[in-house]
């Protein structure tokens, strides 16, 4: 009979972000995300020459740019749906954009940042991107980079690991702590968040996903991309043969009281919050657009039963917040190297299989302010 555990089944990241996730067999986290995660955003230049940040909520139509990664480039494609957004598409729709993963920012124009309630500043990537962009969206947008720059955590940071090893010191040092009560962090620490919002990494359960496809008619299915996530787990068999599998033990929903993972018997997360969720689960991908039927109201079915933090109440929940801890033991040199301002790296891939390390009794609060 085969063994079922829990595994890594998904990784997702979205070098751009708001546009179309990229799939990945393997990935490096770093405590600020993954690697090449969401270094890039994009701005809607208004009519008084100021920005908006585009997020995929209110601007559905990214959805139809789709990414890849072409040695240290991003290539960006467009596809245009069957009723296509701009008629007749712009020739830019037809062809790509290369942009590279490591910019210059040397005389590039400083563009201060608030995503999320939470300030960093970033650099114009300038033409030719934001004029292929601007075509392809049909109005002015605008590219920029992140660089070395980070923006606070404003909450659900977890609290730094004394170094006792007392049950009490374990309990207590993963208990989220909001952004005015956090300590100053030391140098090997995470120094904040690129322009993913309130934590490095978005973690979901395909279990939790067949709950929600099962509110769906038959024959449709919600697809997890919808959720944008960075992780997503699944409990599956060690063997190929399904027949006499061990029956799952993995339910829907049971990700709301995971405090702790351990991936690969080596690499650590802290989940510390909860990822409420808004109308970009609506969107057809397809189309650009709100969906029709049934799967554009997928929030409403799940604000029925899913609006389970308290403060959040208004939003049904989908997914947890990660962010990377330390290994529990480590070299001698590796201790070194975070001494001396070393970065922690964490290789993870598809197929690693995922222990739940710790559980909470209650769900998280959001306390992220407001």
């Amino acid at each position: 009979m085969g063994q079922k555990k829990i595994k890594i089944t998904e990784l997702y990241i979205y070098p751009i972000k708001s546009l179309r996730p990229l799939s990945v067999p393997e990935a490096q986290l770093h405590r600020e995300g993954l690697q090449y995660d969401r270094r890039f955003m994009l701005l809607k230049v208004e009519a008084d020459g100021r920005y908006k940040n585009i997020q995929t909520a209110y601007f559905p139509e990214c959805t139809l740019f789709y990414q890849a990664l072409d040695g240290d480039h991003i290539v960006v494609t467009y596809r245009i749906p069957e009723k296509p957004l701009i008629d007749p598409p712009p020739p830019e729709q037809r062809t790509s954009l290369r942009v590279p993963l490591h910019p210059t920012i040397d005389g590039s124009e400083a563009i201060d940042i608030k995503l999320f309630g939470s300030d960093t500043t970033a650099y114009r990537m300038g033409d030719p991107y934001d004029a292929w962009f601007s075509a392809c969206l049909g109005y002015d947008a605008i590219l920029v980079y992140i660089g070395d720059n980070r923006r606070p955590v404003l909450a659900h940071s977890p609290k730094p690991e004394p170094h006792s090893n007392s049950w009490f010191s374990s309990i207590t040092s993963f208990i989220p702590i909001p952004y005015y009560q956090q300590q100053p962090q030391a140098k090997h620490e995470s120094t904040g968040l690129t322009f993913n919002e309130a934590a490095p990494f978005l973690l979901t359960s395909k279990a939790s996903l067949r709950d929600v496809s099962a509110r769906l008619p038959e024959g449709e299915d919600m697809d997890m991309i919808k959720f944008r996530p960075n992780i997503v787990v699944d409990e599956i068999s060690d063997d190929d043969d399904d027949e006499g599998e061990e029956p799952s033990t993995l339910k829907a929903w049971d990700e709301d009281f995971w405090a702790e993972l351990l991936i690969h018997n080596s690499h650590r997360l802290a989940l510390t919050a909860n990822c409420a969720r808004c109308i970009s689960i609506n969107i057809d991908y397809g189309t650009g657009r709100p969906a029709e039927g049934e799967l554009g109201s997928v929030l409403k079915k799940l604000m029925k039963d899913r609006r389970v933090d308290a403060g959040n109440k208004w939003s049904p929940i989908f997914g947890r917040y990660a962010f990377l801890l330390p290994p529990l033991t480590s070299s001698l040199a590796n201790s070194k190297e975070e001494e001396e301002g070393g970065d922690l790296v964490a290789d993870v891939a598809v197929g690693d299989e995922v222990k739940v390390t710790r559980r909470t009794s209650e769900r998280d609060v959001w306390a992220w302010p407001k």
